[in-house]
């Protein structure tokens, strides 16, 4: 229809002439509450913004003379870290002679990948940058597979089974 016949519909009605397409052939229109339509999509944005998942970084510090049991303590907490889903930055730091020994700095690094491997993808293997080394780990699951986790655990734990989440057999889709 022309369009001084859309905008006479339009205002009778009491909405607004919103053009859809102007490249069409012909351009294309719609009558709207157009101050409604705007809130709606600011309210899909803001639900959509509730469900984000900003990653953090934690980071743990280690040196080069670290004891096993301090050494036990910081890969739990890496562990910890990747479970909740954040990114883990592990440093050592070296300080006057100690750079001399990068080598053993690159060994509890190395060990720390490798023991937390089930757990973690590395994104950032260990690398130097003046008196620091560092290698940062991501982790492995999603949070998405991780809550579906969960949830197994918990059916299960209520049925009286206690077999742990790994060990569940998937249902035959």
């Amino acid at each position: 229809m022309p369009p001084y016949e859309a905008i006479k519909k339009a205002r009778e009605k009491n909405l607004d002439l919103v053009e859809i397409s102007p490249t069409a052939q012909p351009p294309v229109c719609r009558i709207m509450d157009y101050g409604k339509y705007l809130y709606q999509q600011e309210k899909k944005e803001r639900e959509a913004k509730k469900h984000q998942k900003t990653i953090t970084v934690k980071e743990v510090k280690f040196r080069i003379n670290v004891d096993d049991h301090d050494y036990e303590t910081k890969k739990n907490h890496v562990l910890r870290f990747l479970d909740e889903g954040d990114k883990v930055k592990a440093t050592i730091f070296f300080r006057g002679r100690e750079m001399t020994r990068t080598g053993l700095g690159r060994q509890i690094l190395e060990r720390l990948i490798k023991d937390v491997e089930p757990h973690s993808i590395v994104e950032f293997r260990p690398r130097q940058e003046g008196n620091t080394l560092h290698a940062i780990l991501a982790p492995k699951k999603t949070d998405k597979e991780r809550e579906k986790e969960k949830q197994k655990a918990a059916a299960h734990s209520a049925h009286g089974q206690n077999v742990p989440p790994a060990q569940v057999a998937k249902p035959a889709s």
